[in-house]
């Protein structure tokens, strides 16, 4: 697979888990990395070592994506450092961990509110900001960090579900409208990642990680170098030809 030599990636959410990942997997093919961060500036900048030990540049930005103005401020510093930023993951978001598991006619307004500005309003705010520069570059890429919660609907997810099916028509008709411009738009959605989110949603099911384990396919549970992994190929060389598609990483658990 072709390297991401002389490309600029802007990750949110990528303090921890599937967001971190994918900082360091493209940073191992060459990209240089703006690191979005909420709250964990120490984990942040812990990514942001590992990005430099591989020889790349790395900045770190703090910006709560629920608002507009901290993301223009957060790209608007990202591109006074990189010049440019060519392949946008939108990997932030919320899950079970923050407001459990209620029935749809349970949900509070102002929790379903919160769901819709983290992971659908937060996707709109960065790819409004990063998409135009990246019409005059020879390829940009955006990533969104989905969910198999998005099509796989349950009951008692359906604050999460709304979000995230908010966010992948959000991918859909970006990417017939850039094509011409070069960019491809592309969703990658987990299953369940060994992540805290992971575990939020495990503990509000009420249910133990190694007795999870035991049956999950493959016999372990999706780590998120597997999401990062499917992130990777998209962006790369290899992936040029794709876009407006969604990959399911779980294992086939459907």
């Amino acid at each position: 697979m072709p390297g991401l030599e002389g490309r600029v990636a802007l990750i949110t959410g990528a303090s921890r888990g599937i967001g971190a990942a994918t900082a360091v997997m493209l940073a191992e093919q060459g990209a240089d990395v703006a690191i979005n961060y909420n709250s964990s500036r120490d984990a942040a900048e812990s990514v942001a070592a590992q990005v430099r030990s591989l020889g790349r540049r790395a900045g770190v930005y703090q910006a709560d994506i629920r608002s507009f103005d901290d993301c223009q401020r957060m790209v608007d510093a990202a591109l006074g450092d990189f010049s440019k930023i060519d392949i946008l993951v939108n990997n932030a978001g919320i899950g079970y961990e923050t407001f459990g598991t209620p029935l749809v006619t349970e949900i509070e307004p102002a929790d379903l509110q919160q769901f819709l500005n983290f992971n659908t309003f937060g996707s709109f705010y960065m790819c409004k900001l990063v998409v135009p520069q990246m019409r005059a570059l020879p390829r940009g890429d955006v990533i969104m960090v989905s969910s198999f919660s998005a099509q796989a609907l349950r009951v008692r997810m359906g604050a999460y579900s709304v979000s995230k099916a908010g966010m992948e028509a959000l991918a859909q008709v970006l990417a017939k409208e850039e094509r011409e411009h070069g960019i491809r738009v592309n969703i990658v959605a987990p299953g369940l990642v060994d992540t805290a989110m992971g575990d939020g949603f495990l503990d509000s099911r009420g249910a133990d990680k190694k007795t999870y384990e035991k049956d999950a396919p493959f016999g372990f549970i999706c780590q998120p170098e597997d999401v990062a992994g499917a992130i990777l190929y998209l962006v790369s060389e290899s992936g040029r030809y794709v876009t407006g598609q969604r990959i399911t990483v779980n294992g086939g658990a459907f």
